[in-house]
C-alpha cells in the first residue's frame, strides 16, 4: 500500500498491465489537491507506460481529486466509479479512457 501520493505514481509501472493497454495511445493527466498533492501524468503508447511528475501539454483526460481521495483510491478503499458519482473524482476529456483505468492498473 502506498502511503503518499509521490509513492503511488512510483509504483504505478509495477501495477501497470501492459496487455490491457495494448493498442492504446494515451495520456493521463493527474491533478491532486491538497496536502501531499500535485500535478502526474502517465503516458501509455502501444503497452507501454512512462509516467512523469508535472502537467502534460496535451492529456487525453484530465482527472481531479483531493491528495486524501485518490489515497483511498489507490489502495482499494474508494471506488473510481462512487468516486465520479459523488464529485470525489472529476475527470474532464474522454471520459471513456477514464473507464478504463481499472482494467489498465491494478489495486
Amino acid at each position: 500500500m502506498a502511503e503518499t501520493c509521490a509513492e503511488a505514481f512510483e509504483a504505478m509501472n509495477d501495477r501497470f498491465n501492459a496487455d490491457a493497454a495494448a493498442g492504446l495511445n494515451a495520456v493521463f493527466q493527474y491533478h491532486i489537491e491538497g496536502d501531499g498533492g500535485g500535478d502526474w501524468n502517465c503516458s501509455i503508447s502501444n503497452g507501454t507506460l512512462t509516467v512523469n511528475e508535472g502537467v502534460h501539454d496535451n492529456p487525453s483526460v484530465t482527472l481531479t481529486m483531493a491528495a486524501s481521495d485518490f489515497m483511498d483510491l489507490i489502495n482499494g478503499k474508494l471506488n473510481g466509479q462512487m468516486a465520479f458519482m459523488t464529485g470525489k473524482l472529476k475527470i474532464a476529456g474522454d471520459i471513456s479512457l477514464a473507464m478504463k483505468l481499472g482494467s489498465i492498473f491494478s489495486l
